[in-house]
């Protein structure tokens, strides 16, 4: 049987270091590399950032949606990102924060965590704000292909909390509630389970029980205003299971490969410290 996601995950920031490093090609960036913003630019700006960092950080995890606006030669790209990655050891988190019902929901599990899929990943991401019950189908064919599945929970948008801080009959929050299902998701097991959490790194100590058995992705880092100090504020005695994900200000850095590499060698043992003291 494949080994499990979790597993694998845990594995791999034990060997390299917490960071998970986004893939996301915004059309400045590109632009900022010297690199034009069409189909051929974006191919050259993610095989020189995958080859700068594959053999040092644990994830990567590429923004689905900056490939999609290229068409069909952008999903190319997106496959052969999941490929180099691999070749070079590192995990592939797709964030494409998919989120349906019944057979839809299927369908983007067969895209992203069926190995038949040319776009097959480590692990997605998902929404669960039609029900965590839709998203079924999707953790059901994770599991079975040994694959993850990072659920929205608390997320750092200015918008968020209208759904997330929102109060259930019983007086739980919604984000509350995601978290209670995660925790049965990976109980019994270890080291990690392979149904993990997305919680912002900028967002307020949420006063939740963060402890879900399995890891916690954290993007924010950089950009967004969230630094690898903040993470236990955040994350109290759960920080040691947190992923934190950086992505324009590692890549801002780039193209020089030996620039991206010694930034990335520093954002992880930052982070490193941050989190395991």
């Amino acid at each position: 049987m494949t080994e499990a996601f979790g597993t694998r995950l845990h594995r791999a920031v034990a060997e390299r270091g917490p960071l998970c490093v986004g893939i996301d090609p915004h059309p400045e960036l590109v632009r900022a590399w010297g690199l034009a913003d069409d189909p051929a630019g974006l191919d050259q700006f993610c095989r020189r950032a995958v080859a700068a960092l594959a053999d040092r950080v644990a994830v990567f995890k590429p923004q689905s949606a900056f490939f999609e606006r290229h068409g069909s030669r952008g999903i190319a790209v997106l496959e052969r990102v999941i490929t180099d990655a691999h070749a070079g050891g590192a995990l592939v988190l797709m964030d494409a924060k998919r989120g349906d019902i019944g057979s839809t929901v299927q369908a983007y599990a067969d895209a992203y965590v069926d190995p038949s899929s040319p776009l097959c990943s480590d692990a997605v991401t998902a929404s669960p704000y039609l029900g965590y019950g839709s998203l079924r189908p999707l953790l059901d064919t994770a599991a079975r292909h040994g694959n993850g599945v990072f659920v929205l929970v608390l997320t750092s948008n200015p918008d968020g909390p209208e759904v997330q801080h929102a109060k259930t009959a019983d007086g739980r929050t919604v984000a509350g509630r995601i978290l209670e299902h995660l925790r049965r998701e990976n109980a019994g097991t270890e080291p990690w389970g392979s149904v993990g959490a997305v919680v912002g790194a900028t967002v307020e100590p949420p006063g939740e029980d963060l402890d879900i058995g399995g890891p916690l992705l954290a993007p924010g880092v950089g950009y967004q205003g969230g630094t690898p100090s903040h993470l236990p504020q955040v994350f109290g005695a759960a920080r040691s299971n947190v992923l934190p994900s950086v992505s324009r200000d590692l890549l801002r850095v780039g193209p020089d490969a030996r620039r991206l590499r010694e930034t990335a060698d520093r954002l992880t043992e930052s982070c490193r410290v941050a989190l395991y003291g």
